[in-house]
């Protein structure tokens, strides 16, 4: 087992050199590398298969299928002109004003899909301002995952995390995590404008030809338009109440998005299935193997074990290196898998004398969720506005994202470690 072990590691390790360097795409080296944890018998192909996420993924082509097709009523670019006219065509409030939206959007629905709903605005108003889309892209990755972390649906660590531990309902969440979620928002919002804003610049004229447009012309199909909002409507109801049916967040997204493919007719079938990101499927399908090998080897137990030695049961030290690890954890590992190896280990810290849970399940939940902002590949919606943007022609560079990214991730971990100390440790 334990050269097994030495095997997991070194492929993870060059796998992730590999997506780092971006020379080859991320979804074939991704899907190489869980592939290679099976061909060398580190996994078989239905432990392999156990391992992947399919909730995850379910709830990606569900709301991909869904907002494909809501895309075609035009709607998508009403909100675009409406947003950037309450902003007065100005860049830098077109900016805070997405951002604030994706944080709100991030919350009540989920990271995933808001980024799947806010990118075609974004590029729809750049193209309009002439501006580059990068601050916005970046901006609306950071503020999906901070956004995602105030409740129980907004980010799939807190809903495992919720799933896990019956006690913490939506509410616990809500009271527990929302205001310090748009705190550490408002003050990342704050250094990015400083660090955009020379870049947010446009001319009057293109101020005032976005001003001018009416954004109701924009709607090209009101039928379709009320059969989207319709299912849009009913799948965001059973978000907020898919544990009372004991469904999964995926029953609610696909049972979502094939109603609307009822009521709408099967000649959108083919056009929407066309338009999920399948690379973007595959790419999670090969990180989710790729870490059952280090997974079913022992490599996140060990440091598990290893974490539990070092802080000797102490509630104050556990807490704070569960935060960290999870958030450095998380910005290179998908902290899916990653809270998936954590919710036993906390649970067994509870038979091994720590007695209040609580704290520790905030830390990891801020942790993951925080932490997925540090790299490209550390969440979810980072690795789908990635895709979309390839699609129109940006391509965002995974160190250039890193060098941005990283330093704001870990000053929203040292102000959750201030929070978690006051609320819960004193």
């Amino acid at each position: 087992m334990e050269q097994q072990a030495y095997y997991a590691l070194t492929i993870f390790l060059i796998i992730y050199a590999f997506i780092i360097s971006e020379k080859l795409h991320r979804t074939i080296v991704a899907m190489i590398g869980g592939i290679l944890m099976v061909v060398f018998g580190i996994v078989d192909q239905e432990i392999a298969i156990h391992h992947i996420d399919f909730n995850t993924l379910g709830l990606l082509i569900g709301m991909m299928l869904i907002v494909s097709i809501t895309a075609e009523t035009g709607v998508f670019k009403y909100v675009a002109i409406w947003s950037a006219k309450k902003a007065q065509g100005d860049p830098i409030r077109i900016l805070i004003a997405l951002a604030l939206i994706t944080a709100f959007a991030s919350a009540l629905l989920d990271n995933v899909t808001t980024v799947l709903l806010m990118v075609p605005v974004t590029f729809s108003i750049t193209r309009q301002l002439q501006v580059s889309p990068m601050p916005y892209l970046i901006t609306e990755i950071l503020a999906a995952n901070i956004g995602g972390t105030a409740t129980l649906i907004g980010d799939p660590p807190n809903i495992m995390i919720g799933s896990a531990v019956k006690e913490l309902t939506f509410m616990a969440f809500v009271n527990n995590l929302a205001a310090i979620s748009f705190f550490i928002l408002f003050v990342t919002l704050a250094i990015l404008v400083l660090l955009y804003r020379k870049q947010l610049i446009t001319t009057p004229e293109r101020k005032a030809s976005i001003m001018s447009l009416n954004e109701k012309d924009e709607i090209n199909d009101h039928k379709l338009l009320k059969k989207c909002l319709t299912v849009l409507a009913l799948t965001i109801l059973g978000f907020f109440t898919h544990q009372i049916f004991h469904m999964e967040s995926a029953t609610v997204a696909l049972a979502g998005a094939f109603l609307l493919l009822l009521l709408t007719g099967e000649h959108y079938l083919e056009e929407a299935l066309a338009k999920v990101e399948w690379t973007t499927i595959f790419f999670f399908i090969g990180l989710f193997v790729l870490v059952a090998g280090l997974v079913e080897t022992g490599v996140i137990s060990a440091l598990a074990s290893w974490a539990i030695d070092l802080t000797g049961g102490d509630l104050t030290a556990t807490a704070m290196l569960i935060l960290w690890l999870s958030a450095i954890a998380s910005a290179f590992v998908d902290n899916i898998p990653f809270v998936a190896t954590m919710i036993p280990m906390i649970k067994e810290m509870g038979s091994m004398g720590i007695t209040n849970l609580e704290p520790l399940w905030w830390s990891l939940a801020l942790g993951a969720c925080l932490g997925g902002n540090g790299t490209l590949i550390g969440a979810s919606a980072n690795v789908i506005v990635a895709g979309l943007a390839a699609k129109e022609g940006h391509h965002i560079s995974f160190v250039k994202f890193m060098l941005i990214a990283f330093p704001l991730m870990i000053l929203s971990i040292v102000i959750s470690s201030v929070y978690l100390y006051l609320r819960y440790l004193m």
